[in-house]
């Protein structure tokens, strides 16, 4: 017997099995009273009918692909019409007690459900069943709001890796959710339970901009039930299709000691950017390349990356232009503390935005070098200002760290002072000279988690200064998009300071990354060291702060420092002579924190 052969004959039944029922349904299963020959007759009549409407409109005929849109409406052509000739013999019959005239108008939908049943819910099941058995990986689902839906629906219709057996969810209202045929099991809280009863073996997690501290709650829970925890790189980007199920991939320590991104406000930063000429010192750095990258998305009318890296530059010019060919004006190399090159670098392609993210930042070298940091941090800026207000720069962004407020190293202190000069220009200017101050940057060139990796890859130990110190993080895009966006909503002389939520204690960090690893590495501590605090500040102890454009976003004003003061107070000559004079070992850092904190 054919497949054709098949399906008609059991849609012949069920139109027979339909009509009975719809007698019976009409007289409440009291069988006496029923007309069982006049009913049997109307169902044989119907089931025959069936075979030949379904031989006329090629139901039957192979003329449409299996269990496609074209036999859909084939089928319902079919069902419409024979119910209405059903309709019209019993109309036109006198009428028979026990078999009654509304017979038709109940056997329609009885016989519709059974012709696409028969042919769909094996289809569905099998295909449920075999992707969940063939399927790599047995995946949970978190969150079953739009973005898990989307998942799901992906995944389904996928022939992947992934099969999805179920959602967890907290919200009580998706409790009898299904998608696709997968049920939301329970709330966060059942996870191990689901997992165990779904035999599971990854959970998904599917919450638009799941923030570091969520994702350290999951990753613990999945961990405990055996389950993997997955997420994109961003996850709202698979509403939008640009994420696909290949990019899925496990928790990194960045996601769970990250923090939500700030909204931006696309349109404050394309007003002041798009169009404009755009230089960025220190543009080879980590802060510095991404900013490029993000700064180029706004159309400037000239991007100028300087740095004195020519391998930085090239980076950078990779992640602009795609390239890194280094024989355009669109790389400058050129150092910040050489104030006649700046000068005529300016002069030459008169930026109108300048973004200062050149600087020397390792806290423990500055400190046996701190005329390294006079000369960068603080001579650096100062010459950058310089040739911007030669140039009538319009908006001059300086990026600062958490460690300028209430500093106590050589890095600290010297930045500080630069948030000053910077207020300083404001008030000679009266132009958007600004400074946005922000903690640790995860990944950054040099930063502690790529220290950390690499101590773990060569067997350990990690060395940490103090079982409580802790630290703000940040990750460079947001780090970015926090610089971009002040020189939107910043006013002239202010320092930004974007909320970072709660502080991160490095141990934790550590012991995650050895679990991640799955090595046995020590962990060793070494005290702080000169000029280190136990715990960051992002606001200064003299500081007032205000939210006026973003509730995430704080704005402080900081006391003007002139380059006349500074030449006053004797700081080169102070700076440069203790350091001729002493080892490298020694702290020569005290002129600096003086003037820092007048």
């Amino acid at each position: 017997m054919s497949r054709m052969d098949f399906r008609a004959i059991m849609d012949c039944v069920a139109w027979f099995l339909a009509v009975i029922l719809a007698v019976l349904l009409r007289y409440e299963f009291d069988v006496s009273a029923v007309a069982w020959l006049w009913v049997l007759a109307l169902a044989a009549f119907a089931a025959g009918l069936q075979a030949l409407l379904g031989w006329v409109f090629h139901v039957y005929r192979g003329r449409f692909g299996s269990r496609s849109l074209d036999e859909v409406r084939a089928l319902v052509l079919t069902l419409v019409v024979e119910a209405v000739v059903l309709a019209i013999v019993v109309a036109a019959h006198p009428p028979v007690p026990g078999l009654p005239r509304s017979t038709v108008l109940i056997a329609l939908p009885l016989a519709a459900a059974f012709l696409f049943l028969l042919r769909y819910a094996p289809l569905f099941f099998r295909r449920s069943r075999r992707r969940a058995n063939n399927a790599e990986h047995r995946v949970i689902v978190f969150g079953a709001g739009s973005l898990g839906q989307a998942l799901v629906r992906t995944m389904a219709n996928s022939s992947g890796a992934f099969a999805p057996v179920g959602f967890v969810d907290d919200d009580p209202r998706k409790r009898n959710l299904r998608v696709s045929g997968v049920p939301v099991l329970g709330t966060s809280a059942d996870l191990a339970r689901v997992a165990e009863a779904t035999e599971a073996t990854d959970l998904v997690v599917a919450i638009g901009r799941a923030d570091a501290a969520l994702l350290r709650q999951t990753t613990d829970a999945a961990e405990a039930a055996g389950l993997t925890t997955l997420v994109f790189p961003e996850l709202d980007r698979i509403l939008s299709g640009a994420s696909r199920l290949s990019d899925l991939r496990s928790v990194s320590i960045e996601d769970l000691i990250g923090r939500q991104p700030v909204e931006t406000d696309i349109s404050a930063i394309a007003g002041y950017i798009t169009g404009q000429r755009i230089l960025v010192t220190g543009a080879g750095g980590s802060i510095g390349s991404e900013l490029c990258r993000q700064i180029a998305q706004f159309g400037p009318g000239e991007l100028i990356m300087l740095d004195r890296d020519e391998t930085g530059l090239q980076q950078a010019q990779l992640g602009v232009a795609g390239h890194g060919l280094l024989n355009t004006n669109d790389v400058v190399l050129a150092d910040i503390r050489d104030e006649a090159t700046l000068r005529g670098i300016f002069d030459s392609r008169r930026p109108q935005v300048v973004f200062h993210a050149a600087a020397l930042k390792h806290l423990p070298m500055l400190e046996q070098y701190p005329d390294e940091a006079w000369k960068t941090n603080v001579i650096g800026t100062l010459n950058v200002i310089a040739a911007s207000r030669a140039v009538d720069v319009t908006t001059f962004v300086n990026i600062s760290t958490d460690k300028a407020a209430n500093p106590t190293s050589v890095l600290g202190h010297s930045k500080r002072v630069a948030e000053k000069l910077t207020a300083w220009a404001a008030t000679e200017t009266g132009q958007r000279y600004l400074s946005v101050r922000f903690g640790n940057v995860i990944g950054s060139r040099g930063s502690m988690l790529p220290t950390f990796q690499r101590l773990i890859e060569l067997g350990g130990p990690i060395t940490i200064t103090h079982p409580e110190v802790s630290r703000y993080f940040m990750t460079i895009p947001e780090a970015c998009q926090l610089v971009v966006q002040a020189g939107g909503i910043g006013r002239p002389g202010e320092v930004l300071i974007l909320d970072m939520g709660e502080p991160v204690r490095i141990l934790d960090v550590a012991r995650r990354m050895i679990a991640m690893s799955g090595q046995r590495v020590d962990i060793v501590f070494t005290g702080l060291r000169d000029g280190e605090k136990l715990h960051e500040e992002l606001v200064g102890a003299s500081e007032e702060t205000s939210s006026p454009f973003h509730p995430m976003i704080s704005h402080a004003k900081v006391g003007a420092i002139s380059p006349a003061a500074l030449d006053k107070r004797g700081w080169e000559s102070r700076l440069g002579s203790a350091a001729a004079t002493q080892d490298p070992g020694t702290d020569t850092s005290a002129a600096t924190r003086a003037q820092a904190n007048d």
